[in-house]
């Protein structure tokens, strides 16, 4: 097990003695150097030597042989500084060492509440940092938590696993269950599914409905982890046009089209772009699959008054970095993908014959479809008459997005079908018999058969593949989800109506040049709804390698790619290790090495392991050379070098006997692990201006099942800053009356700087007067009065405090046996809130003259 091969717990060693930073003061250096010999640096930050003890105490005596907590902090504003200063930003991080007995999973949760937030220290937004598997809330009462970081509000963060194990260096999602036919909010017209795995393993499917209005909710987001909605509900959610969260209810403002394909951003999996309607144009919207929010929608053309207008939108097509698509004027429309900007130049010239562009109908429905082989993007048209300014037979178009033109060969649209009384759903690639695309078809329904129709990239005829024509005249087909492997080429095409019944599912094998083989001709799926499927679309996990459909009776279901079969008896799972993301102290040698992988909670009787996989690479797609799956279910994983694969991707492929081991209370994972110190929680806080602030701490809490435990108090002392130090000066006067009760403490004098000439005659007894005074905003501590002259000001003043704002005068009298005497006073101060050690700071010296008959000593 990991738990044995993990290195003792390593306690906190010195660090070296930071040097001082540029431009700090000698006082403040040597301040920094004095309060560093009382502190021990920990593995990232500062400890004060009785927290050190603390932590040891802690870890060993309050929590025996239950799970631990150790914290620590960095002054991520002055890296290595023994002191923080007013302002600065604190990384806290507490260290979880998982001491579960046993492999078994358990949910552990991670409390740390912000001492003094808002006052002594605040939160920094967005520096919450979590180990992969764990999930972090926010809250701004220190009870309630929520999904979403509260900011500077924030007084406490937490951290859950819900599948926390000994040692915790590994990540452990879900093996997929097989996907049985579930009846979700889906809706009629529900449209093809898009397959999103969240960060902590969760695979959903999204889907949005098809030739919806603006204002209708349309979104629809299903779990098939779970088999239930997703959280975030309710479900169907409607789209908008402004960047946020889904709102509820019909309130949208971004229609949908009648055929429609998406486009996953290539950068960020969570971002899916989809065309769209409003009532004044078209255009591409974007959703935020992990966030479950819009996020905005670029305009690429406007409804037109005559004679074509843009309703609506087919596409999208993804070529290089731009999106393409097709307006019911034929024109081709087109969006950058970085910036989300409308493409120089677009709209551009039409490449097919406009269908329901009459003006007047905002979101009146483009019959067709869109797709792209090579630079080249294929559209498909069916212009009938009713709505259309130009009705005809269904064709098929041309753009080459490398001159932003129609193609050669195609300078006028190519014929799909033999008159205005045929129409088409879709457009797709055709592929030649090494798998390699080489043109485009489209199915067109209205005859006696469903015709379908190819042409290749040069715009010449190309053979057709025969099996729609199977189907009957009524039947509807729509665009097939291709599956490429290292051996096959596939095209599954959804079909129902007509021939096509409730739905059916019709393969074609490209390589082949047949209708694939072991796979029903059409297959129909009678374990699904009873066979009530009427498929728009499938969707390719190519982790289960199994096809997810969606159609329009609102049924979820999955089928097995080489046998039709439903539900697919596949299982598996895809997750990248990244060890250093486990740690956010800044330090290094956290990681030592890879282990292994393995399945856990599954019988492994009840897996075909001949026909099953575990594939292990680099998160680049990279190939990394490994042991395969072995009898007991793991993968060895010691000879991977950390170094050299600082992150691995691994993905399990698993084909089952049954499905007995999915229960709901036994849930198979694909766990990959790696030796390391125990994970951290890492958050940040900025130090208060305010000059009372003059440390901060943090304690953190956690509960598994070896019980509650408590980790050690951290304390980072905050030295004062230049603009919090004391003010202190000194003001040396002179009694200039006679009478000595004038000149006694508290008297009225006269106080000056110089005695009156003649006052003491030759020789006599001075009366000074030293008032010190602070002006600073703190206050100042062990104030002593510095006169060499007459020692007795000092012993009179001793040592004192003065706050701030405030002053202290001092009396004392000397015989003067000669004059004049010019007598010189100043004062010494530290901060009350200096560190101990702290070198004292001396005021600006003052004096007064005692003269004489003859003084001619010039005033000070």
């Amino acid at each position: 097990m990991l738990n044995s091969q993990r290195p003792p717990h390593r306690k906190p060693t010195p660090n070296p003695e930071p040097a001082p930073r540029p431009g700090r003061s000698l006082r403040a250096a040597l301040a920094a150097a004095l309060t560093t010999a009382l502190l021990l640096l920990g593995p990232g930050g500062l400890v004060p030597a009785s927290g050190r003890a603390a932590a040891d105490t802690a870890t060993a005596a309050d929590t025996g042989s239950g799970s631990a907590l150790v914290k620590s902090v960095q002054n991520a504003t002055h890296p290595g500084a023994a002191t923080a200063e007013h302002g600065d930003t604190l990384n806290w991080t507490v260290q979880y060492d998982n001491r579960t007995p046993g492999d078994a999973a358990a949910p552990a949760t991670v409390t740390d509440p912000i001492a003094g937030a808002g006052a002594g220290q605040s939160y920094l937004p967005g520096s919450l940092q979590v180990p992969p598997g764990w999930t972090p809330s926010w809250s701004t009462d220190g009870t309630t938590f929520g999904p979403t970081d509260t900011g500077a509000a924030t007084v406490a963060v937490r951290a859950e696993n819900p599948v926390a194990r000994a040692g915790g260096t590994e990540v452990s999602p879900l093996l997929l269950a097989p996907v049985q036919p579930t009846a979700q909010a889906t809706g009629g017209d529900g449209y093809t599914p898009v397959l999103y795995r969240t960060p902590n393993g969760e695979v959903q499917a999204w889907s949005i409905y098809h030739h919806a209005s603006p204002a209708a909710a349309k979104v629809v987001c299903s779990s098939l982890t779970t088999g239930q909605p997703c959280t975030g509900g309710p479900w169907p959610r409607p789209l908008n046009t402004a960047a946020g969260p889904l709102g509820t209810g019909n309130t949208g403002d971004l229609g949908s089209p009648l055929t429609t394909k998406y486009v996953i951003d290539p950068q960020q999996s969570n971002l899916l772009y989809y065309p769209a309607n409003t009532a004044t144009g078209v255009g591409i919207g974007c959703l935020d699959l992990a966030a479950h929010a819009n996020c905005g929608f670029t305009a690429l053309a406007a409804n037109g008054t005559s004679p074509s207008s843009a309703n609506n939108i087919a596409g999208l097509a993804k070529v290089g970095d731009n999106l393409y698509a097709v307006a019911n004027t034929g024109q081709v429309l087109c969006m950058t993908l970085p910036g989300r900007t409308p493409c120089a130049g677009q709209p551009y010239a039409p490449i097919v014959a406009a269908n329901h562009d009459l003006p007047g109908n905002p979101g009146a429905l483009y019959q067709g479809g869109l797709t792209a082989v090579g630079d080249k993007v294929f559209a498909s048209s069916a212009p009938q008459g009713s709505g259309s300014t130009a009705p005809g037979a269904p064709a098929l178009g041309c753009f080459d997005t490398s001159t932003n033109a129609v193609c050669a060969g195609w300078s006028t649209p190519h014929t799909a079908g033999p008159s205005s009384a045929y129409y088409t759903y879709d457009a797709f690639t055709a592929y030649d018999t090494a798998g390699h695309p080489n043109g485009v078809c489209t199915s067109t329904v209205g005859g006696a058969n469903v015709l379908t129709t190819c042409y290749a990239v040069d715009g010449t005829p190309l053979t057709a593949p025969g099996i729609l024509g199977t189907l009957n005249g009524a039947t509807l087909t729509f665009d097939p989800e291709t599956v490429v492997t290292d051996t096959t080429t596939r095209s599954y095409f959804p079909a129902w109506g007509g021939s096509g019944g409730s739905g059916v599912t019709l393969c074609y094998d490209w390589r082949a040049a047949a209708p694939c083989a072991g796979f029903p001709l059409p297959a129909t799926h009678p374990t699904a709804n009873g066979g009530t499927t009427r498929d728009y679309g499938y969707s390719y996990d190519s982790t289960t390698r199994c096809l997810i459909g969606l159609g329009d009776a609102g049924i979820l279901f999955s089928m097995d790619p080489a046998t039709a079969a439903s539900p697919c008896q596949h299982s598996g799972a895809t997750v990248t290790l990244k060890p250093a993301s486990f740690y956010c102290d800044g330090g290094s040698g956290h990681v030592q090495a890879y282990t292994r992988a393995r399945l856990t909670d599954l019988d492994l009787t009840h897996l075909d392991l001949s026909a099953s996989r575990v594939l292990v690479a680099d998160p680049d797609g990279t190939p990394v050379a490994t042991p395969g799956l072995a009898p007991d279910g793991t993968v060895d994983l010691s000879g991977v070098d950390p170094a050299a694969h600082p992150a691995l991707t691994v993905t399990a492929q698993l084909v089952l006997t049954t499905t007995g081991d999915f229960t709901a209370t036994n849930h198979p994972m694909l766990v990959v692990e790696y030796r390391g110190d125990a994970p951290q929680i890492c958050f940040r806080t900025t130090v208060a201006a305010s000059c009372t602030t003059t440390s901060v701490s943090n304690t953190a809490t956690g509960t598994d099942t070896t019980g509650t435990f408590t980790s050690n108090t951290v304390t980072a002392p905050v030295a004062p800053g230049t603009g919090c130090q004391p003010k202190v000066s000194v003001e040396k006067e002179i009694c200039g009356s006679l009478n000595s009760h004038d000149c006694a403490p508290g008297g009225p004098g006269p106080w000056a700087k110089t005695s009156p000439v003649g006052l003491l005659g030759l020789l006599g007894t001075a009366h000074w007067r030293i008032t010190v005074t602070n002006a600073g905003p703190v206050d100042a501590a062990t104030v002593t009065v510095n006169d060499p002259s007459t020692p007795a000001c000092r012993s009179a003043a001793g040592t004192f405090a003065l706050a701030a704002g405030s002053s202290r005068q001092v009396y004392c009298d000397s015989l003067l046996l000669a004059l004049p005497v010019k007598n010189t006073a100043s004062a010494s101060f530290v901060a009350a809130n200096a560190p101990a050690g702290t070198v004292p700071t001396t005021t600006a010296p003052s004096a007064a003259v005692a003269c004489s008959l003859l003084c001619l000593l010039a005033v000070p």
